[in-house]
């Protein structure tokens, strides 16, 4: 096994009996063996078979392979894209505590370790041997906290709808956490401390929303500019 493996020795060699600890392996173990192999490459029964589970309760607590799979999405990691969505329509809530809701929503995952990195590698995968699960995951967890994020510039800059340069700063603040995800093994190598813990993380949580800020700022002031030239 490998040392990076969330289920443990121990938890394989005593299993709890009951249901909940049953699915929880089945669930990590199809993450781990999707994430290296794929969909298509990887069998109900060699899940099963390393999960120390019968392979009939892949079907009761997922009903078939392709639930499983999506389960692999979105349980791990624990995030709801619905929750962040959520935090960018509160009335009355600053730009600020706005936009710390939705990096502490998008990087607090990473505090789940070796189980974050399954998944970016399962993400990664789907993306280059895409199933039916890539436009879900697209229109659920990508385009619509996009959207959500847009809107909330554009009544903050008081921009009556998204435009280009819109989009360019809603990808920009998001990017500011999704970068911690793809680049953990150069921070890890470089600076391991700034992901070693969860406060470390929470610190980068903090100056994330102060970064993203600063771009809406420069944004502002950009657009203020270009007005002043108009006139």
């Amino acid at each position: 096994m490998n040392a990076r493996d969330p289920i443990t020795q121990a938890a394989r060699r005593a299993p709890r009996s009951d249901g909940a600890e049953a699915r929880h392996r089945l669930l990590h173990t199809a993450l781990r063996l999707f994430a290296q192999k794929g969909f298509s490459k990887t069998s109900t029964r060699e899940i099963a078979r390393e999960a120390e589970v019968n392979i009939s309760a892949i079907s009761y607590y997922f009903g078939d392979k392709e639930g499983l799979y999506a389960a692999t999405f979105s349980e791990p990691m624990g995030a709801d894209s619905s929750d962040l969505v959520a935090a960018c329509n509160v009335p009355g809530q600053s730009l600020e505590d706005t936009l710390r809701i939705c990096m502490v929503t998008m990087i607090d995952p990473l505090k789940q370790g070796e189980i974050v990195r399954q998944c970016i590698q399962l993400h990664m995968r789907e993306m280059l041997e895409p199933t039916s699960r890539w436009a879900e995951e697209l229109e659920r967890d990508i385009k619509g906290p996009h959207r959500a994020i847009a809107d909330l510039l554009c009544r903050h800059l008081e921009v009556e709808r998204a435009d280009d340069d819109i989009h360019r700063l809603t990808f920009a603040i998001t990017g500011l956490s999704m970068q911690l995800y793809v680049s953990q093994d150069f921070i890890e190598a470089i600076r391991p401390s700034l992901l070693r813990t969860p406060r470390a993380i929470d610190t980068w949580a903090d100056r994330l929303t102060g970064y993203a800020l600063a771009l809406v700022e420069a944004e502002a002031a950009r657009r203020h500019a270009e007005r002043k030239l108009k006139k």
